[in-house]
């Protein structure tokens, strides 16, 4: 099975129920939850996650959520190695982008899945939009 990497805008989707990207996001997660995909996550997205739901809900909310959220994922971490590769990389010049890209290639990840296709245009590891993978499948 492949392993995929969801990109932070994706997981906010879901967890944040953004209206126009909903239903492609839970399509996903509900596949994970059935077994059917493995989804990671790096953990930058977790944390960028969390402070996003609080802005949305209380702390105590957003923490259920999140541990619930937790169960349909693996978090990749973050390590010194990935960090100075995002630094050194001129291809991603969103240092967050790098981040998730780099622990996406230390992780093995075979695809990424993201709403901003151009944020990985120099890419070696295939990247789709979510409505590009679920019509694959």
């Amino acid at each position: 099975m492949s392993r995929i990497l969801i990109d932070t805008n994706i997981v906010i989707d879901l967890l944040a129920m953004r209206k126009d990207f909903y239903d492609e996001a839970a399509d996903l997660f509900s596949r994970a939850d059935k077994k059917e995909l493995n989804l990671a996550i790096s953990a930058l997205t977790f944390a960028n996650t969390n402070y996003i739901l609080t802005k949305l809900k209380s702390a105590k909310e957003a923490r259920e959520i999140l541990r619930k959220f937790k169960l349909l994922v693996e978090i990749l971490s973050l390590d010194d190695k990935i960090t100075q590769l995002a630094l050194s990389d001129d291809n991603f010049p969103d240092f967050e982008d790098g981040l998730q890209y780099y622990s996406a290639m230390e992780n093995h990840i075979d695809i990424i899945l993201t709403r901003n296709k151009r944020d990985f245009k120099n890419s070696k590891i295939p990247v789709l939009t979510a409505k590009e993978f679920l019509a694959k499948k």
